[in-house]
C-alpha cells in the first residue's frame, strides 16, 4: 500500500486504529564555502551535527578551493541558481549587491539568527541600503607583526613613527646585510595599497575613495605624497620592491628565500594570517608590534573588515531553515566547536566564550594579539570595498610595477594610475 493510502486509511479510521509511521523526504538546502581541507572538514563536522538535531533536513554540501569560486558563484548568481546558503567575501557586495537586493535580508530572520552575538561595527559593513546582506563570521585587519631575533641582532627599537621606521631601513642594510629588510609587503593583494592609505588618512584624515562621487579624493599633491612614501620605503631599503620581489617568480611572499631564512624583520599583512608566523624557521618567529603612526594623527587608517560571511541566497525557498543553520554554525556550541577556528577568531560572542572555556581561543596566540590591535586602532574612516576590486587592483599593481622597472618616473605615476583607475571606479561602482 503506497504512502498516500495510508494516510487516507489512517484518516478514515481514526483513533481506532494505531498507523505505523509514514516515511518522507527531507528538506534539502545547499550550502556553498572555499577553504582547503581543514575547513572542509570541520564546517562539514558541524553540518552532520545540525542534520542530527534536524533528521528531518539534508545539506548538500558545495565546497571548493578560492579559484574558481568566484566565477562559479557569478554564474550562480546571475542565473537564480545560488545556493541557500553561501560564504561570502567581503567586496563582492558592492559587486552583487550595491541596492541590498542581491542577497536575502537576514533582518527578517532575526528570530532564528541571534544577531546580539555580533557588533553593530561588523553588521553594519554587511549591510547594504538597510539590508542585512550577510553575517560576518570573524573580522580581520592589517597588523603589524615583527621578529624580535632580527631586531635585537639589528640593535633596532621597534618604530613606533613612520620616521623611525625610514630610518631602520639603512641600519638593516649597514648592519646585517644587503637582503636584510626590515618589514615585507606582499605583492598579490592590496597590502601596499592599504598600507599606504594608513599613512594618508593619518596625515590627511581623508578616505582614498569617495562612495558617492565615484571618484578618488586626492589632489596631485597627495598622490605624489602617498606614491612617494612608497619611493621613501623602497629608497630607504625598508621594503623590497616589487621588482625584487618578482625575481622569486609567483612565489607568495612567505614562501620566498629570505623569508624563510629569517632575513626580513617582519610583516604587515591580516590580523588572521597565519602564513607568515608558520613558515619562519626558528629560532624566528613573529609577535604583534607597534603600528606607525604620524605625530598627533587621530586615525590610523587601518584596514578593516569582515573576514568573510554567511549569506542566504535571495532565490532560497527555505530562508527560516536557512537562518536556523547559520545560527548553529556560528551561534549553538556545537557548531562553534566543530568549526573552531577555521575561518579566523569568529565575531559571535558565545563563540568566543565557548572556545576560551575549550581552551581553543586564548590571548597568547598571535591572531587574538593581531586583532585586538586591529580593534584598538580602527578609527572612524570606515575602509573601501573597492581596495579589494580585481580590476582596480591590477591596474595599480601594474603601475607600481613600471614604476620599479623604471618605466614611469614618480610624477608620472601618480598621475597615469588615478587617471586610468578613474575609469575603472565609473565601470564599476
Amino acid at each position: 500500500m503506497n504512502n498516500k493510502r495510508l494516510k487516507a486509511l489512517c484518516w478514515v479510521l481514526g483513533a481506532g486504529i494505531l498507523c505505523p509511521a509514514v516515511g518522507h523526504s527531507a528538506t534539502e538546502l545547499r550550502m556553498s564555502w572555499w577553504g582547503g581541507n581543514q575547513r572542509h572538514q570541520a564546517t562539514t563536522e558541524a553540518i552532520k551535527a545540525f542534520e542530527a538535531q534536524n533528521p528531518d533536513v539534508k545539506i548538500n554540501t558545495e565546497p571548493s578551493g578560492w579559484d574558481g569560486y568566484l566565477s562559479r558563484l557569478s554564474t550562480q548568481l546571475a542565473g537564480n541558481t545560488e545556493p541557500d546558503v553561501m560564504q561570502i567575501n567581503w567586496n563582492w557586495l558592492v559587486m552583487f549587491s550595491k541596492n541590498g537586493d542581491g542577497f536575502y535580508d537576514i533582518n527578517r530572520q532575526s528570530a532564528n539568527i541571534d544577531l546580539s552575538q555580533f557588533s553593530s561595527q561588523g553588521k553594519q559593513l554587511v549591510t547594504m541600503n538597510g539590508k542585512l546582506n550577510g553575517v560576518p563570521v570573524a573580522m580581520t585587519g592589517r597588523s603589524m607583526y615583527y621578529n624580535p631575533e632580527l631586531w635585537k641582532k639589528a640593535g633596532v627599537a621597534y618604530p613606533q613613527t613612520w620616521e623611525q621606521m625610514i630610518a631602520a631601513g639603512p641600519v638593516f642594510k649597514t648592519k646585517l646585510g644587503e637582503d636584510y629588510y626590515p618589514f615585507i609587503l606582499a605583492n598579490h593583494d592590496t597590502t601596499i595599497m592599504t598600507f599606504l592609505n594608513s599613512y594618508m588618512v593619518q596625515k590627511y584624515n581623508i578616505p582614498m575613495i569617495d562612495p558617492q562621487k565615484k571618484d578618488f579624493t586626492y589632489t596631485r599633491e597627495q598622490w605624489l605624497d602617498y606614491f612617494g612614501m612608497y619611493k621613501k620605503l623602497v629608497d630607504n631599503h625598508v621594503i623590497p620592491s616589487m621588482k625584487y620581489l618578482s625575481s622569486f617568480g609567483k612565489a607568495n611572499a612567505w614562501e620566498i628565500k629570505p623569508w624563510l631564512d629569517g632575513k626580513i624583520g617582519g610583516v604587515h599583512t591580516w590580523s588572521t594570517d597565519g602564513t607568515f608566523a608558520g613558515s619562519l624557521r626558528a629560532p624566528a618567529r613573529l609577535e604583534v608590534g607597534p603600528y606607525p603612526m604620524l605625530p598627533g594623527a587621530t586615525d590610523a587608517g587601518i584596514f578593516f573588515k569582515p573576514a568573510m560571511m554567511f549569506s542566504i541566497g535571495k532565490n532560497s525557498k527555505h530562508p527560516e531553515l536557512a537562518a536556523k543553520l547559520i545560527n548553529f554554525l556560528l551561534n549553538d556550541p556545537q557548531g562553534i566547536k566543530a568549526m573552531g577556528l577555521q575561518r579566523g577568531v569568529p565575531l559571535s560572542a558565545e563563540a568566543v566564550k565557548v572556545l576560551q572555556q575549550d581552551g581553543v581561543l586564548d590571548n597568547s596566540q598571535i591572531q587574538v594579539q593581531g586583532l585586538a590591535q586591529v580593534d584598538q586602532l580602527m578609527g572612524k574612516i570606515e575602509p573601501s570595498p573597492w581596495f579589494e576590486n580585481p580590476q582596480l587592483l591590477s591596474w595599480f599593481l601594474d603601475a607600481v610595477q613600471r614604476y620599479d622597472y623604471g618605466q614611469l618616473t614618480l610624477e608620472q605615476l601618480a598621475d597615469e594610475f588615478p587617471q586610468r583607475a578613474q575609469r575603472v571606479l565609473k565601470k564599476i561602482m
